[in-house]
């Protein structure tokens, strides 16, 4: 379960062992979250993390958004 980035109170990271679709994991001490990182950044799943929370973490995917996909590809391989 490799760690992407940790920032304002949020670590990003993937399953090692998931479905194929790009996406990428959220999770703070209020809940977790779940985005698809392919063919858009979109929502997937929610537990608990606020609308705010939501918007906020979608900002810092935007923001760090090439590296997702560049950390997907070197642990996945495609």
């Amino acid at each position: 379960m490799p760690t992407i980035l940790k920032i304002k109170g949020y670590r990003f990271f993937f399953f090692s062992r998931e479905e194929l679709r790009q996406h990428i994991h959220i999770q703070c001490q209020h809940g977790e979250a779940k985005f698809w990182l392919d063919p858009q950044i979109e929502l997937a799943k929610n537990y608990k993390l606020s609308r705010k929370e939501l918007n906020e973490v979608e900002k810092i995917i935007e923001e760090h958004y090439e590296d997702f996909i560049k950390a997907w590809e070197e642990h996945f391989g495609n």
